[in-house]
């Protein structure tokens, strides 16, 4: 059963990455990578001078598509399938309703380039197929455990290891040049650095179907997929489509803390962790910090819930594993990095990419939710940070931890030089005072 038409979050440019989760595209510039409409594509390879498809011991020439299956395996890729550059009718729809809802919040990147995602040919019209290829990043433990560790930092799981851009370009990459020079035509390689609906493709070639959560799931490796495409001039034969295998399931959509699920199969990213956490650069609301919890970097809930989840693999994949402590970071020790040390820490993680401020605006969410007086320390030098949305968070975190004897010394110490309205707005509301507008501002 094919799941029906929706305006679902039908980006499949990494929800704020390129995994087969996520709700949104995470952008990523590379070396020598030119910008196309705020997302990324490499440059086309040629194939030049290419000679005929390689030939078996007997002279026959191999099938083009099982030659690049086997090479792909080969360097490490998980799952490929192929697919025609096209997409649905109901894909486009959906893209249309979802940018049209206001559910991509304020990526307004999502919108400079619609034609081009909802048409693949449009992007590079001598496409004639489309490789996608997956790499399987499952974790080695529940990824969920953390949540329950007030004073640690949830991260989500993709985040925790290197960089998955550098490790899907470089396979991608090293597959296009032996495609190069194996079979003629041109070809263009993509990893979450163009306006290309990933899930709907991969979707398409076989890999898998979009869950009710939106995100791809493959029955043999869940939901924890990072995808890539290889477009190719030369034509190859489609895979048949994946069906729906989500049956009556809800577990995805009842395990969202904000509930970011208007309906199966759609998803308001206004409301999404990981689109908080990650793509938007502003305060987040009051009512939503709560849910947060302890997530810092995305969120992994309605990825980690699925069934299909079972059939999955650890990743073999060693640059997937955590870093040190990024599976479960101490928030006290996160609070105290300034921008040199910040900017250290997560270098070659795709954590460095949303800059000091807002990361700590993240970890001030988690402290603010610890319940533990005993982080206090460690958000108290905030409440002079240079950062407004730093201090905003610092005085909410304050709110939540300290005495009210405690806040009001410290509102008196430093709400009286304060000049940014929306941390007044903090001091106000903690101190419990009626809003000069009658509402909150937050």
């Amino acid at each position: 059963m094919k799941r029906p038409p929706s305006s679902s979050s039908p980006l499949g440019e990494r929800p704020f990455d390129n995994r087969s989760g996520g709700l949104i595209a995470q952008r990523w510039e590379g070396e020598g990578v030119p910008r196309i409409g705020g997302i990324f594509a490499s440059n086309a390879v040629s194939s030049g001078d290419s000679p005929s498809p390689r030939s078996s011991p007997r002279g026959e020439r191999k099938d083009p598509r099982a030659a690049i299956r086997d090479h792909a395996l080969a360097l490490g890729f998980d799952a490929i399938g192929f697919t025609t550059p096209a997409l649905s009718d109901a894909a486009r729809r959906d893209l249309g309703e979802y940018l049209a809802l206001g559910y991509h919040g304020d990526m307004g990147w999502l919108v400079e380039k619609e034609d081009r995602r909802g048409d693949p040919g449009i992007l590079w019209p001598q496409a004639r197929s489309v490789v996608v290829l997956g790499m399987n990043y499952a974790p080695d433990e529940d990824p969920l455990a953390v949540t329950a560790l007030s004073e640690r930092g949830a991260i989500s799981v993709y985040a925790r290891g290197r960089d998955y851009h550098d490790i899907v370009k470089r396979r991608l990459k090293a597959l296009a040049r032996w495609i190069a020079q194996t079979f003629p035509g041109e070809l263009k390689v993509f990893v979450d650095t163009a306006p290309v609906m990933e899930k709907p493709l991969a979707a398409r070639a076989g890999i898998g179907w979009q869950g009710k959560h939106t995100n791809l799931v493959s029955r043999e490796f869940g939901s924890w997929l990072f995808l890539g495409e290889i477009f190719l001039a030369i034509e190859l034969a489609p895979e048949a489509e994946e069906s729906d295998h989500c049956g009556s399931c809800r577990a995805c959509l009842d395990a969202c803390p904000t509930q970011a699920f208007p309906a199966p199969y759609r998803l308001d990213a206004r409301r999404c962790i990981s689109y908080l956490t990650i793509e938007h650069k502003g305060h987040i609301e009051r009512a939503l910090r709560a849910p947060i919890g302890n997530r810092i970097y995305g969120c992994d809930d309605c990825l980690a819930v699925c069934p299909w989840n079972k059939f999955a693999r650890t990743t073999r994949e060693a640059d997937f594993a955590p870093r040190g402590e990024a599976a479960s970071p101490a928030l006290a020790a996160l609070a105290a990095l300034d921008d040199a040390a910040f900017r250290a820490t997560f270098a070659g993680s795709p954590i460095k990419r949303i800059g000091r401020d807002r990361f700590l605006r993240n970890v001030l969410i988690a402290i603010g939710n610890s319940a533990a007086p005993e982080l206090l320390p460690a958000l108290r030098p905030h409440l002079a940070d240079p950062s407004p949305l730093i201090r905003a968070m610092a005085v909410w975190a304050l709110s939540r931890l300290a005495p009210p004897d405690s806040f009001r010394q410290d509102a008196a110490t430093f709400r009286p030089g304060e000049s940014d309205p929306a941390v007044q707005e903090e001091w106000r509301a903690g101190s419990q005072e009626p809003s000069s507008s009658g509402r909150g501002t937050l």
